[in-house]
C-alpha cells in the first residue's frame, strides 16, 4: 500500500514540517509508504492525471485547497479528509449550516458585500446587537489558530470591527461568559474519541488558542462533550478532526471544528500520538 501526504507549498514553517513528519514516520512504522507532495507539485492541466510520481493508494490532505482535493477525488483516489468536508470546515459560516441543530453559540452570518464596496449600509448591525447582546465576538468566516477572531465590547467597537474587516466575509457570535478564555479540544479519529484537553488563556485573552500562549491540561470529556463532538464530525463527514468545545450555562456548546488540526501541543499535553491514530484508521479504511 502506498499513500501520499499532500501539503501547502507555502506553510513551510518548522511547525508544519512537524506535523508532516510525525505522519511520514506513523506510517513508515505500519509499513505503509507515504510520499510527500505540495499542492504546487501537483498543478495540472483540467481533465488530464495528476502528476503523482506513482498513483496513490490513498491522499493523506493536510491542506485546505479544496480545488485540488476535488481534482483527486474525481481521479477516483480515496482522499482523507474529503474534499466537502474540507470546504464545510474552512469557512465557518458553511461550518455551522451544516452543523443544523447542534448546540452552538448564537451565530448570524453578516450579510454578503463586494470587497470594493463594503458595507454602505450598517444599519443591520442594530439587529445584531439586539440579538446577541454585549459583548460580541466577530469573526473572519477563514482563519486558524484564534486569528482573524475579535471582540466587541459595545456598539462602537462593533461598528469597528466590522468596518474594518468588510471586504472579508464575517459572522457574528454570542460571547459564552462561562467559557471566557478557556474550552476544551476534543480529537476525533474514524467516530471516536482519541484525545482531549483543556485549554486555557494566561494573559485574560476571551480565545484560548496555545498559539496565542493558552496552556493546557489532560482532560476528560463528559459524556455529552463526547457525543457532541463526534456528532459533529459525523454531520461534517470528517474522518479526523479537532474540535473546540465550549462550556455553556446548560451543557456543552460546539465552538469550531478542524479538519487538519495541529496536534503537536495534544501531544505534549496527553502523550497520545494523534498521527499513529490516523495512520491506522486510513490503513484500515483501505483494507
Amino acid at each position: 500500500m502506498k499513500g501520499a501526504l499532500v501539503v501547502n507549498n507555502f506553510l513551510a514553517t518548522e511547525k508544519f514540517r512537524d506535523i508532516y513528519s510525525r505522519l511520514e514516520t506513523a506510517f513508515s512504522e505500519r509499513e505503509v509508504s507515504l510520499s510527500l507532495y505540495t499542492n504546487s507539485s501537483l498543478c495540472h492541466i483540467h481533465g488530464e492525471d495528476i502528476p503523482f510520481r506513482q498513483k496513490p493508494d490513498f491522499v493523506l490532505f493536510w491542506d485546505k485547497d479544496v480545488s485540488l482535493a476535488r481534482a483527486i477525488e474525481e481521479k477516483g483516489i480515496l482522499c482523507v479528509n474529503s474534499a466537502d468536508a474540507i470546504e464545510k470546515c474552512d469557512d465557518k459560516a458553511k461550518m455551522h449550516l451544516a452543523l443544523g441543530d447542534i448546540p452552538c453559540p448564537k451565530t448570524i452570518i453578516a450579510p454578503m458585500t463586494f470587497p470594493n464596496i463594503g458595507f454602505t449600509d450598517t444599519s443591520f448591525l442594530t439587529s445584531v446587537a439586539e440579538r446577541l447582546g454585549f459583548p460580541i465576538v466577530v469573526k473572519e468566516v477563514c482563519g486558524s489558530f484564534g486569528a482573524q477572531v475579535y471582540l466587541a465590547r459595545d456598539f462602537d467597537e462593533l461598528l469597528q470591527i466590522t468596518t474594518e474587516h468588510q471586504s472579508v466575509p464575517l459572522l457574528f457570535q454570542q460571547l459564552i461568559e462561562e467559557s471566557f478564555g478557556r474550552d476544551i479540544r476534543i480529537n476525533v479519529v474514524g467516530g471516536r474519541v482519541c484525545a482531549a484537553m483543556l485549554r486555557e488563556s494566561k494573559n485574560g485573552d476571551f480565545r484560548s488558542n496555545v498559539t496565542l500562549g493558552g496552556s493546557t491540561l489532560p482532560y476528560s470529556p463528559s459524556d455529552a462533550e463526547c457525543e457532541l463532538a463526534l456528532e459533529a464530525a459525523e454531520r461534517l463527514g470528517l474522518d479526523f478532526a479537532g474540535i473546540d468545545i465550549l462550556f455553556g450555562k446548560y451543557g456543552p456548546l460546539l465552538c469550531e471544528v478542524n479538519s487538519n488540526a495541529h496536534f503537536k501541543s495534544t501531544y505534549d499535553c496527553t502523550g497520545v500520538d494523534l498521527a499513529a491514530c490516523i495512520a491506522e484508521h486510513i490503513i484500515g479504511k483501505c483494507n
